[in-house]
């Protein structure tokens, strides 16, 4: 065989060897290209709520660090529903994600229904921040500690109310897995937002109410209520020498208010991935995580599977309280 024949028959191998190394050197780069187009951050709330606050945060780091525009589109809606389900049908490509919050698994375990699994119709990314509340009392309540609040609710059976931000919210919760654990009897008073509830209880419309540290510490240092304990179970930095509810007495009492994003089902590895390690590495910036310490929240930063188990036992832990208290999304009893 001539070199020049030997030239031709090799020239296929030599082409193929060619794509097989041009195509090695350019997946790694491929896989690291995620992402290449504007990100869209579903907010299933109304612009200006802690949520969105949390999502405009996070959209404007992660635009610095991606190059790529991160919008937030809030689509509010029957309590969250339907911003959550047009999350569900977008592409599981990393380009359309849900930020929501504590809700998300309280909704569900009030017996709504919803057009999604809170958990099997969505890729979990991060646990983003966790916030406790302040339980307190107004000031003319004869208790001064979780214990006396408990000891005075038991000799007024189902006499004192608390209230809350409305019916399924995360403080009304907390005051039904009160009841539950400490065995006593309240009165659900229900408001339009948690502003007008901190406000009832600082008039003393109502006697009780579990509220954020933010608003809560500022009345509670002018006397107008009595803070009782804090419903973490670690006490927080912001208010230290508050005690948990778990240590004063209501063993296995906690009620956070959280944060976190979630992808369609089935979302890619690849962007999963980086979407997590780059959001942890955003909350652990020296700005950020300064300002959310400030206002007594927690940065959290876990993992997909520990995210997923999370959400899997606040669904768990909020359906038991639902059917030992009898409550529902209508609150008939």
């Amino acid at each position: 065989m001539s070199d020049e024949e030997m030239s031709m028959s090799a020239l296929p191998l030599a082409i193929a060897l060619t794509a097989c190394v041009a195509f090695a050197a350019a997946s790694p780069t491929a896989a690291q290209s995620y992402p290449t187009k504007p990100i869209r951050i579903v907010v299933p709330y109304a612009p200006s709520g802690g949520t969105d606050v949390i999502a405009r945060l996070l959209a404007k780091k992660l635009s610095e660090t991606f190059g790529q525009a991160v919008v937030v589109d809030n689509r509010s809606g029957a309590g969250g529903i339907v911003g959550t389900e047009l999350v569900t049908h977008a592409p599981a490509d990393g380009y359309t994600l849900l930020l929501t919050s504590s809700a998300h698994t309280i909704v569900p375990a009030m017996g709504t229904r919803t057009p999604y699994d809170p958990v099997k119709d969505f890729t979990p990314i991060s646990l983003l921040t966790a916030q406790p509340y302040l339980m307190v009392v107004h000031s003319s309540v004869a208790a001064s500690t979780v214990e006396e609040f408990i000891a005075l609710a038991k000799s007024r059976n189902g006499q004192i109310n608390y209230g809350s931000g409305g019916i399924g919210t995360a403080p009304h919760l907390a005051g039904e897995l009160l009841q539950s654990i400490a065995s006593v009897k309240l009165v659900h008073v229900p408001y339009k937002g948690g502003g007008p509830a901190l406000v009832g209880v600082v008039t003393g419309e109502v006697e009780m109410l579990f509220s954020s540290l933010p608003t809560t510490l500022p009345q509670a240092q002018a006397g107008k209520v009595k803070i009782l304990g804090i419903s973490s179970l670690k006490r927080s930095a912001a208010a230290p020498s508050v005690p948990t509810l778990a240590e004063a007495g209501v063993p296995g009492f906690e009620v956070i208010n959280w944060y976190g994003v979630l992808a369609p089902a089935k979302t890619t590895e690849r962007a999963v991935t980086k979407l997590h390690d780059t959001i942890v590495r955003v909350l652990h910036a020296p700005d950020i995580a300064a300002r959310l310490a400030a206002d007594g929240t927690d940065v959290v930063g876990d993992s997909p599977a520990q995210f997923r188990e999370y959400l899997e036992k606040e669904i768990t832990k909020w359906r038991q309280v639902v059917r030992t208290t009898g409550v529902t999304a209508q609150e008939t009893r």
